[in-house]
């Protein structure tokens, strides 16, 4: 199925471009972190320079590999969604269960390549550009040479090549066992079931950030500054556990809107229909905000907290507590990029397939104006859906290290901080799906209905 692999590659280009992306950054942003230890390796640095060049490697690095995979699952997962009538064709010609998953995981191995080769250059540059943050907060010496060497290369390759091949075999599991009647029925409407193995893992992730936040409020009230490494990580579990849930939510949460949304007419009828129609792609595109306003919020705010611990103590941040504050606004960063650019590759594919949908809406009746209104509400819905999620998550971090630094269960951070995240989320969602949607409208509607 090698060939076939390729051929479809070719064919289906713009089908791949978000999981190709994915990988593309999340190969980048592995290589740039890892080639701090690179960097620690070459110039022989000792002491607390290699101890702040090896974590930054490790423990932010770690994380953006969790990421990673999560991101190039999701957005596999929707491209294999995506082609449920090819798949039935491919059955019905003869094709196995096994020749359908073989080449579902030659295509990502074929595309997790080539990110890893382009990945190379942004990630040398991103891991020089992190390297001159940490001259510039005197974390490390300026006589710290950079270093892109074999750890940071093999690092980025194997984990893209690796969580590639992962999220293929999971996503081909069920698009091969699937009879053929099933799969047509998948290419019209995608329900978006919530699998077994998915709903563990969700479980699994969720028991993890309470188990966090417990510990950070009993075994690391009063340590101070410590509470954060147990703190910092309940955020990013809870949030990972709720976009597993993604289906499930956005379920229950479309039949509570469905009233306020059809208040807008027609756009808001067709809006709530297809919510329940596709949930299992509105699902995709409301992860990365799961994980966008969660992960950003919660960092934001126990950052907050930790600064105003130290203006109420008057003493002065040591070299550890600057390297920390230095690693939370990273990890920032990181996902902010990664979730924003997750967020666009995600929406754009989503939309950018409903061409055929859009036709057909306006064959009968439709307007443009109307078609356009209806994604604006659906993204509006993703927003508070994910808002809502993203700020749930942030709490297993908030509070409990508000309580364990302070003794109260109020942070500290202004009311702004929460609104800009919210704006930023808002602000991508409904500019990308609009501009996709506004592209995809200047096909006829007959040839989108034929296309």
């Amino acid at each position: 199925m090698g060939g076939l692999a390729l051929r479809s590659l070719r064919r289906r280009a713009g089908a791949f471009t978000a999981s190709f992306l994915s990988m593309l950054l999340g190969s980048a942003i592995i290589m740039a972190f890892a080639s701090m230890y690179d960097t620690a390796e070459a110039s022989g640095a000792t002491g607390q320079t290699r101890s702040t060049l090896v974590t930054m490697a490790m423990v932010v690095g770690g994380w953006g590999l969790l990421l990673v995979v999560f991101a190039v699952t999701s957005t596999l997962t929707l491209a294999v969604r995506q082609r449920a009538a090819e798949m039935a064709l491919l059955k019905s010609v003869g094709a196995t269960p096994a020749q359908i998953t073989r080449m579902i995981v030659g295509e990502a191995a074929v595309l997790a390549v080539l990110a890893a080769l382009l990945g190379a250059v942004p990630g040398a540059l991103g891991g020089r550009g992190l390297l001159g943050l940490l001259h510039g907060t005197h974390q490390v010496p300026g006589d710290v040479s950079y270093a892109f060497g074999t750890f940071a290369l093999g690092t980025g390759a194997g984990v893209t090549f690796l969580s590639a091949t992962v999220a293929a075999l999971i996503s081909a599991r069920r698009a091969a066992r699937v009879r053929v009647t099933e799969s047509l029925m998948a290419a019209a409407a995608d329900p978006g079931r919530l699998g077994r193995r998915r709903a563990v893992f969700a479980g699994v992730f969720l028991f993890l950030a309470v188990d966090e936040a417990v510990v950070t409020m009993t075994m690391m009230r009063g340590k101070g500054t410590d509470a954060m490494a147990a703190s910092g990580q309940a955020d990013i579990f809870a949030a990972i556990g709720l976009a597993l849930l993604a289906p499930v939510i956005v379920r229950r949460a479309t039949a509570l809107l469905a009233g306020p949304v059809r208040a807008f007419g027609v756009a808001g009828d067709l809006a709530v229909t297809n919510l329940r129609r596709r949930t299992g792609a509105m699902a995709s595109a409301v992860t990365p905000i799961i994980l966008f306003t969660g992960i950003a919020v919660g960092t934001l705010f126990l950052q907050a907290t930790e600064n105003g611990a130290m203006d109420r103590s008057g003493l002065a941040k040591t070299a550890d507590q600057k390297g920390i504050e230095t690693l939370n606004l990273v990890v920032i960063g990181m996902v902010v990029l990664f979730a924003a650019i997750m967020l666009v590759n995600t929406l754009v594919a989503a939309t950018v397939h409903r061409r055929r949908e859009f036709g057909q809406a306006r064959l009968a009746g439709a307007t443009p104006a109307q078609v356009l209104g209806t994604v604006a509400l659906e993204s509006a819905a993703l927003t508070v859906v994910g808002v809502a999620c993203g700020t749930v998550a942030s709490v297993f971090t908030i509070i409990p290290f508000a309580v364990a630094r302070k003794g109260s269960a109020v942070p500290d951070g202004s009311a702004w901080i929460y609104a800009g995240v919210v704006a930023l989320a808002a602000a991508l969602t409904a500019v990308t799906a609009l501009a996709a949607a506004r592209r995809t409208l200047r096909t006829p509607a007959v040839d989108a209905v034929t296309a």
